[in-house]
């Protein structure tokens, strides 16, 4: 039963490690996680675990480690167990489990937390046809009106909206089209 209780206590340590650091829950603290997870540890013993797991974790997530690198890693890992840092098996499982169902949500958060400027969240158009001009004479355009929706993570969007006549529509047509044949050009060189 110790042994269940030790995987349980661990892998809540990981995931409230995971809620703070990667998922912005700030009322996760490193003394909510001692008194409900190890009670039974002084506070410097829990210090030590919580940082050395915590800095294990960054590790992992910072190399973005498929499951042959976390195998490596956690292999010397365990390796240096006597000697400071190291881990023991338990808690090499324990890491292996974690980051297996995290990486990709972790991967998603490093990437959020990493863009300075706001990102592109959604993109609706539309074509409208205008009957009349603004002096009312009668017109009869087509016009693409797009709407972006912009921001970053954890923040309220911008929206921005524009007007396109048939010869902005293929302006635009043209550079994205230069786009993806630069894109195309970078990704078939790799």
């Amino acid at each position: 039963m110790a042994d269940a209780d030790t995987v349980k206590s661990l892998n809540g340590l990981l995931n409230g490690i995971a809620q703070k650091v990667y998922y912005n829950k700030s009322e996760i603290t490193e003394d909510l996680l001692k008194n409900e997870l190890y009670p039974d540890l002084s506070p410097e013993e829990f210090h030590a675990l919580h940082e050395k797991m915590k800095s294990l974790v960054k590790s992992i997530a910072s190399a973005d480690m498929d499951q042959a690198q976390l195998e490596a890693f956690l292999t010397a890992q365990t390796r240096k167990q006597g000697g400071s840092g190291g881990v023991s098996s338990e808690q090499a499982a324990a890491l292996s489990r974690f980051w297996k169902s995290h990486r990709a949500r972790i991967r998603e958060s490093l990437a959020g937390q990493s863009r300075w400027e706001p990102g592109l969240r959604g993109l609706s158009w539309r074509v409208d046809l205008q009957t009349a001009s603004s002096r009312g004479e009668p017109s009869g355009n087509a016009v693409a009106l797009v709407e972006l929706e912009l921001g970053r993570q954890g923040e309220d969007s911008d929206f921005v909206c524009l007007e396109f006549d048939e010869g902005k529509v293929n302006q635009v047509l043209k550079k994205m089209a230069e786009i993806q044949e630069s894109i195309d050009s970078i990704v078939n060189k790799s």
